[in-house]
């Protein structure tokens, strides 16, 4: 098959992850390309180091503007230059361009779903339940995304697929075992409780798991905690953290090039997000043997099933998550089934071969469906106009309008 891929930027994330293990689970057996929207991020390098060289169609403007049409135009010759069949956007902001790309280029198209919308604004998530009914299939990794795609959005049931994030298992513990890349604190006979979460958005709610802390350590006063990741809370995380009383006790690590490896000096794992989708930290912290507590946000509680795989407590509890991680570290026996099941269940449930084969299963299905090319487009100019007049006329204008406003609001470079 000839399949694109295309996504936001090479950003650190769970979706950029998993796309880069479905190349490279891909790349033997079809003809892949890569697009993106802006050619940036510390995955690029990694992308570039498989054998592709991503292709940048930068919006330059807002979603309405005539960067975003001439993107759209670009993708479509693309897309035809390369007989594209199938055409998989990641994010919100690729889909707005390739889903109508690909129906220009007469290719099949399918958007993922990867969260519960919860850094969009009311108008992009309405745009983005447009795309998905436009779109020939839908991707969600969790059953809180498929509910949330099919009920609130009325997508048809047929055209979702659940399809879990995949973990390389030999690479991940090969990982784990080898040396630490960067120094850590000295925390030797201590337990440490270890959360891993970017540091950018509000709902990684590392507040709680600060307050959490200061109230478990009141029992277990040799607690201490690594916190991974970076971002632009750090500084006020950090003043949290001394107005706790935590200092010496709370570590900020930044960003890790090798998470792995700090998770096997860890006692337990915690994610108290306040939204979530399947959360890859989550499944490190699985596959790392942890027992995890985790919010009952997204797919958290179906990773980590209550008491079966870790614990799961209310969101915005930190009491509530204190006592859990106490209960965790009274009970060393109780802690390693735990862990022990947590790490059976990626092996049994979340292999990155899976996570492939059900992706490749669902492409082919699409393309079978869509077997012959469009015809092009005779002109760029025309090309444009059927985009305005049809290619996005599931999009109605006001929400169109607003989303507009709310990517340009938050900063977005397209």
């Amino acid at each position: 098959m000839r399949i694109a891929e295309i996504i936001n930027s090479f950003d650190i994330g769970g979706g950029e992850v998993q796309l880069l293990e479905l190349l490279r689970g891909l790349m033997k057996r079809h003809r892949l390309s890569v697009h993106a929207l802006e050619l940036r991020g510390p995955l690029l390098s990694r992308v570039q180091g498989l054998g592709f060289e991503p292709e940048g169609h930068p919006l330059g403007g807002s979603l309405a503007s005539r960067g975003a049409l001439r993107a759209i135009g670009e993708l479509a010759r693309a897309f035809r230059r390369d007989g594209v069949q199938l055409v998989h956007a990641h994010d919100f902001y690729s889909a707005f361009v390739a889903v109508p790309a690909a129906r220009l280029a007469g290719a099949g198209v399918v958007v993922g779903r990867l969260d519960l919308g919860h850094l969009q604004s009311p108008a992009q998530r309405a745009v983005l339940a447009g795309l998905s009914h436009a779109a020939d299939a839908v991707i969600v990794n969790c059953g809180a995304i498929f509910d949330l795609v099919i009920g609130d959005e009325r997508v048809p049931p047929d055209r979702v697929s659940l399809v879990r994030n995949g973990l390389d298992l030999d690479a991940f513990d090969a990982a784990r075992a080898a040396r630490l890349a960067l120094p850590l604190p000295d925390v030797r006979g201590r337990p440490v409780a270890v959360i891993v979460a970017n540091m950018r958005h509000e709902v990684k709610r590392q507040e709680d798991f600060l307050e959490a802390i200061a109230i478990a350590r009141r029992e277990r006063p040799e607690l201490a905690a690594f916190l991974v990741g970076e971002g632009d809370r750090v500084d006020g995380l950090m003043t949290l953290a001394t107005k706790l009383g935590l200092a010496g006790h709370a570590f900020f690590l930044g960003r890790r090039p090798d998470v792995p490896a700090v998770l096997a000096r860890a006692a337990l794992g915690v994610l108290c997000s306040a939204q979530e989708g399947l959360s890859n930290a989550v499944i490190e912290g699985m596959a790392a043997g942890l027992p995890m507590v985790v919010t009952d946000a997204g797919g958290n509680a179906e990773l980590v099933r209550h008491r079966e795989r870790g614990l799961v407590v209310p969101v915005g509890a930190p009491a509530a998550l204190a006592g859990a991680m106490l209960q965790v570290l009274s009970d060393p026996g109780r802690a390693r089934e735990l862990g022990a099941a947590g790490r059976r269940f990626v092996e049994q449930e979340l292999s990155v071969a899976r996570m492939v084969a059900e992706h490749e299963r669902l492409y082919r299905r699409v393309a079978a469906e869509r077997p012959g090319l469009a015809r092009s487009v005779a002109r760029a100019g025309g090309g444009a106009r059927q985009v305005a007049s049809g290619g996005l006329g599931f999009l109605r204008h006001r929400a169109l309008a607003r989303a507009q406003s709310d990517a340009r609001s938050a900063g977005h470079a397209g």
